[in-house]
């Protein structure tokens, strides 16, 4: 059994989650700001499909990507080097997260139901939630979105419309916010697409010492001000 949160947003120790599904740690409550913020602070972030309550996770070990480790296989760095493409923050916040939450192929839903969307837009609108977008032509082609609190960076989830669109914005996320003094970046999960990019697995304690540490550092000023524009020679 996993406890039903009340009004108040505290969770309980993150040592209290289940193994198996690895990370399950509560249900209820609600997706207010204060609570998501409370949240993401303690390592835990909220996760569930339409017609579930909201639960909340924070599995171990935990995905993690240090920007120094970041990999740039050789055929993304020609497309670095060859593509006319255009890297934008927080210019369509919106448009990102709806298109994130589109079905991919092989999936019959979306964890990223109507009231989360709703949620991180107002997270986006406080300040919290940003975007990195890829667009070619004038059109948004990929991109990603996350939560920052203090030098911490969560990552959430990513779409592209054509060939290595969102790794495009990633790779300029993670070199960018390293300028930033963001020294780790929440990954959550394991899959082999973010193995791929240099994420690896630590351990539950490693990842909240360091998270303890990034969320009480205040950001740079303009640290979300960035624009980027390739035109390869």
């Amino acid at each position: 059994m996993i406890p039903w949160l009340g009004p108040e947003p505290v969770f309980p120790p993150v040592t209290q989650a289940l193994g198996h599904p690895n990370g399950l740690l509560a249900a209820g409550g609600d997706l207010s700001p204060r609570r998501i913020l409370c949240a993401y602070s303690e390592g835990i972030f909220p996760w569930f499909s339409e017609g579930e309550p909201i639960l909340w996770w924070s599995p171990a070990p935990r995905m993690v990507l240090y920007p120094e480790e970041l990999k740039v296989s050789r055929s993304l760095a020609k497309t670095l080097r060859n593509l006319d493409y255009e890297i934008r923050v927080d210019s369509a916040f919106d448009e990102v997260m709806r298109a994130c939450a589109e079905p991919r192929a092989g999936q019959d839903g979306t964890w990223i139901v109507p009231e989360m969307v709703a949620a991180y837009c107002r997270l986006h609108q406080l300040g919290y939630a940003h975007s990195f977008e890829t667009w070619i032509g004038g059109e948004l082609v990929g991109g990603l979105y996350g939560v920052a609190i203090g030098r911490m960076f969560y990552g959430e989830s990513m779409f592209s419309r054509r060939a290595d669109a969102s790794k495009l914005a990633f790779v300029h996320m993670v070199r960018h916010l390293a300028g930033q003094g963001v020294g780790m970046i929440d990954c959550q999960m394991h899959t082999a697409h973010l193995a791929s990019l240099g994420a690896r697995l630590v351990p539950r304690d490693v990842f909240l010492a360091t998270l303890k540490e990034r969320v009480g550092q205040s950001q740079p000023d303009r640290m979300w001000e960035y624009h980027y524009r390739h035109e390869p020679s």
